[in-house]
């Protein structure tokens, strides 16, 4: 599988209103934390490779500008979820195109104990608001990123690489459509983005 995505920096909230006049619809709206580590046997930076167990939770209904969209019962909200995942390295010039695995697991603290336990090292944290939305056949993410700043990703998941070129294509015209302009597109990952401020501002 591969996961063909473009991330630039934009106004969110500028991005959601385009996005309603679009007639997109806003899926759901979750927030994220993401642990990364580092490998015993390869420096995941020279290979530009990423490991990352990512514990999310719904936004509340409050925490979510337009919350009539994504308005939730009174019921208890569901527990928080985990998913452990690998990125291979970056196959597109053009976007941040990767070999993607992932699998979801029962227990956010037991797989960290597995990690630990054969040496990955707790690399460092990322966590952010993300609003998904479905527009043009893709997933348009609004994203808040606690120290990093306000991004919009786009991306579909395809299965024969060859489809790679046309769905970038495809990204791109969109993120015309909603007036942002892929030749701002940051290749950097949230996780460079936060380490790359922190070594700024060290």
């Amino acid at each position: 599988m591969f996961e063909v995505e473009i991330k630039v920096p934009a106004d969110v909230d500028a991005v959601r209103e385009r996005l309603r006049e679009a007639g997109a619809e806003r899926v759901d709206a979750r927030r994220q934390r993401d642990a990364y580590y580092d490998a015993p046997h390869r420096d995941f930076a020279e290979t530009d490779e990423a490991l990352r167990v990512r514990r999310e939770s719904p936004l509340s209904v409050e925490a979510v500008p337009g919350s009539p969209d994504v308005a939730r019962s009174d019921e208890e909200p569901p527990a928080e979820t985990a998913k452990l995942t690998y990125k291979g390295p970056r196959l597109d010039e053009g976007s941040k195109t990767r070999v993607e695995h992932e699998t979801a697991v029962d227990d956010g603290e037991a797989i960290d104990g597995v990690l630990s336990g054969l040496g990955f090292d707790p690399a460092a944290v990322v966590e952010k608001r993300r609003e998904f939305w479905s527009f043009a056949g893709f997933t348009v993410t609004l994203d808040a990123v606690d120290g990093v700043g306000e991004f919009v990703e786009i991306e579909r998941e395809v299965d024969d690489e060859s489809a790679i070129e046309a769905t970038r294509d495809e990204a791109l015209a969109a993120l015309d459509r909603l007036g942002l302009d892929g030749d701002s597109q940051v290749r950097t990952s949230y996780l460079g983005l936060l380490l790359a401020d922190g070594e700024e501002t060290g």
